[in-house]
C-alpha cells in the first residue's frame, strides 16, 4: 500500500468516526424525545487489497446508520397497548356505573325501597290517616323517580360511548393516512432499501403513529422490503404501503347504535382489543347488560307489586277508571294482545259499593285463558263488566278499557284477582309503565292517596293488603323461582360490583404487562446517556489516533519528497 493509500485509509477512519460521533450526538439530543429509537452506526472492515504476496486491509467503512429495534418486541408492545386501552375503557365504565348505583350513599335504590315499604308499614298503625297514605304514595313516587333517573343516566353513558365510537372513525383515518404518507416518504428516502440505512426520523414518526393506532384497534404490522409497512386489523388491511382504506361510522338500524365499517367494503371492523373493542363492550355488554337487568327488575317490581295492590281496596272506591295499558286488538285473546304483562286463566271480583245504603254488591268475573276456546278478549271482558249492575264498561278509541258507575251514590273496587288481568291491563294499580325507563306511580293514586289499596275485605274495611305490601321487599316470588325483589336488586348491584372488580384486575394486569414490555423496549431501543458518553470517548480517541496517524504519514511523505 502506498503512502497515498495509507492517507486515504486514515481519512476513511476519520470520516467513519466523525459519523459515529454525529450519531451519538443525535442519540444524546433525543434522549428524552418520546418515541425516539436509538440509532447505531454499522461499521464494517473495508475491502482488502492484495499487494504482492500480501493482503492488506483498507481500514473501516460505514455500512449503514440503523435503528436499534426489536420488531417482534414492538409487535408484542402494540398488542399490550391495545389490551390496556380496551381494559381501561371497560374499567372506566364500571367505575361510572358504580357511581351511578351509589350503593355507599344514602340516595341509592336500596334506601329508596326501604323508605317506601317502611312507609307502607306505617299505614298499619294509622289506617285512617290520609297523610300517612300520602307519604307512602310520595315514597313510591321517589322510588320510581330514582329508577327512571338511573335508567336515564345509564342511557346518557351509552350515548356518550356511542359518540366516542363515531369520533373514533376520524382518529383511525387520520392515523392510517399518516402511516401511508410516511410509508411513501420512507420508501423514497431509503431508495427501496438500496442505501442500507434507515430513514430514522421518519421511522420514529411511523412507530409513534402505529402505537397510537394500536390504542384504538388491535393491528398487525408487516414490514415490506421497500421499507413500507402493511397494517392489518383482523382480516382486513388498512394500509398497504402507499394504499390506504378509510373507515366510517355506520348506524345499525336494529340496535340504534353506531359501528365502524370499512368504507370500501362496508364490512364491520371486528377489533379483538383496543379502545374500540372496549367501547363496544362497555356500551353493549356492560351498560347494555345493566340496563336490561334494571328493566327486568323494574318490570318485576311493577307487575308483582300491582298483582297484590290490584286485589285490594282503598279508603274510597272509584267512580271512573281507565286502564293504563292498551291492547293490539280488542278481539285478540288477552294473553296474546300485546300487553307488556301477561294475564292467566282465573277470575276477579268487582265490588259495587252504595254510599247511601252502605251495602256492597260482589260480582265474579271469569277470565278464560286456558288455551282451548272462547278465550277472553278485551271486548268480551268489557261486555262482562258492562253487565254488572251499576257499572258501565266501554273500549276507548286507543283500545283501553274504561269503567264508570251509573249513579253518583256508587263506587266500585276490585278483589281476589287470580287472573292478574287487572295488573296486566293497569286497573287499580299503584305503579305504571313496564320498564325502568317509564316506571311511575298511577296518577289516580297520586291525586287521591285515599285510593291506596290497603284493605282486602272491602273499601276501608281492614289493612290486610297493606300487610302484604309492607312485606313485599322480602316476599318470595313464584315467577322469580322464589327470589324476592330485594334479592333481585342485590344481585343486580352485586353483578356491577363483581364486574368492576374483575375489570380493575384485568386493567391492572394489562398495565403491568405493558409496563414490562415498555421497559424491555427502553432497554433495547432507548438512549442511555452514560453508555453514549462512553462510546463518545472511544470514538473520540479513535478519531484522535487517526489524526495522529495522518500526521505521521504527512511527515513520511515530506521526507520522501525531500530525498
Amino acid at each position: 500500500m502506498s503512502l497515498f493509500g495509507s492517507i486515504q485509509m486514515a481519512g476513511n477512519s476519520l470520516r467513519s468516526n466523525e459519523i459515529a460521533l454525529q450519531v451519538i450526538g443525535q442519540n444524546i439530543a433525543n434522549a428524552n424525545t418520546p418515541g425516539y429509537i436509538r440509532e447505531e452506526v454499522d461499521l464494517a472492515t473495508a475491502p482488502a487489497q492484495r499487494k504482492g504476496g500480501l493482503i492488506l486491509g483498507l481500514g473501516v467503512r460505514v455500512r449503514a446508520v440503523v435503528q436499534k429495534i426489536d420488531l417482534f418486541l414492538e409487535q408484542r408492545l402494540r398488542g399490550s397497548v391495545s389490551d390496556k386501552a380496551a381494559a381501561e375503557t371497560t374499567e372506566q365504565t364500571y367505575s361510572q356505573l358504580e357511581g351511578l348505583l351509589g350503593e355507599l350513599g344514602d340516595t341509592d335504590l336500596s334506601t329508596a325501597m326501604n323508605n317506601f315499604f317502611g312507609s307502607i308499614a306505617e299505614i298499619l298503625n294509622q289506617p285512617e290517616s290520609r297523610s300517612v297514605r300520602n307519604l307512602a304514595v310520595l315514597q313510591g313516587y321517589t322510588l320510581a323517580q330514582n329508577i327512571r333517573r338511573m335508567s336515564e343516566r345509564a342511557q346518557t353513558l351509552v350515548d356518550d360511548l356511542d359518540k366516542r365510537v363515531q369520533g373514533m372513525a376520524k382518529d383511525i383515518n387520520r392515523l392510517v393516512s399518516e402511516i401511508r404518507t410516511l410509508n411513501v416518504r420512507i420508501a423514497e428516502t431509503e431508495g427501496g432499501n438500496t442505501s442500507g440505512s434507515d430513514a430514522v426520523g421518519l421511522r420514529d414518526q411511523r412507530q409513534v403513529a402505529l402505537e397510537n393506532l394500536a390504542k384504538l384497534i388491535d393491528i398487525r404490522v408487516v414490514e415490506q422490503p421497500s421499507g413500507g409497512v402493511v397494517v392489518y386489523s383482523g382480516g382486513d388491511f388498512l394500509v398497504y404501503e402507499g394504499v390506504m382504506r378509510q373507515v366510517e361510522p355506520v348506524l345499525d338500524l336494529e340496535s340504534g347504535k353506531f359501528f365502524i365499517h370499512l368504507s370500501e367494503t362496508d364490512s364491520k371492523l371486528q377489533p379483538a382489543s383496543g379502545q374500540l373493542k372496549g367501547l363496544y363492550e362497555a356500551r353493549d355488554q356492560v351498560l347494555g347488560g345493566f340496563r336490561n337487568d334494571l328493566d327486568q327488575f323494574s318490570a318485576t317490581l311493577i307487575f308483582e307489586f300491582n298483582k297484590l295492590f290490584a286485589s285490594g281496596q282503598g279508603m274510597t272506591g272509584y267512580s271512573e277508571l281507565t286502564s293504563q295499558y292498551a291492547v293490539d286488538g280488542a278481539n285478540l285473546p288477552l294473553d296474546q294482545a300485546g300487553l307488556k304483562f301477561s294475564p292467566q286463566n282465573g277470575s276477579f271480583q268487582v265490588l259495587i259499593y252504595n254510599q247511601k245504603t252502605r251495602l256492597t254488591q260482589t260480582t265474579n268475573i271469569k277470565v278464560d285463558l286456558n288455551g282451548i276456546d272462547n278465550e277472553t278478549n278485551l271486548s268480551s271482558l268489557a261486555a262482562a263488566l258492562d253487565a254488572v249492575d251499576g257499572l258501565r264498561a266501554e273500549i276507548t278509541g286507543d283500545r283501553r278499557l274504561k269503567l264508570s258507575v251509573e249513579s253518583a251514590d256508587q263506587q266500585f273496587s276490585f278483589a281476589n284477582d287470580t287472573s292478574f288481568v287487572l295488573a296486566a291491563l293497569g286497573l287499580n294499580t299503584f305503579f305504571t309503565g313496564s320498564s325502568a325507563r317509564d316506571i311511575n306511580v298511577n296518577q289516580a293514586v297520586r291525586s287521591d292517596p285515599s285510593l291506596f289499596a290497603a284493605s282486602r275485605g272491602g273499601i276501608g274495611a281492614d289493612t290486610d293488603t297493606a300487610v302484604q305490601l309492607a312485606a313485599f321487599l322480602d316476599r318470595p316470588l313464584d315467577t322469580q323461582r322464589g327470589d324476592s325483589i330485594g334479592v333481585i336488586y342485590n344481585r343486580l348491584a352485586a353483578r356491577v360490583t363483581q364486574g368492576s372488580t374483575i375489570a380493575k384486575a384485568e386493567a391492572d394486569g394489562a398495565r403491568i404487562f405493558n409496563l414490562t414490555l415498555s421497559g424491555q423496549k427502553l432497554a433495547t431501543s432507548g438512549v442511555n446517556v452514560d453508555e453514549e458518553a462512553l462510546k463518545m470517548i472511544a470514538y473520540q480517541r479513535t478519531y484522535q489516533a487517526s489524526a495522529r496517524y495522518i500526521s505521521v504519514l504527512t511527515q513520511l511523505f515530506e521526507i520522501l519528497v525531500n530525498i
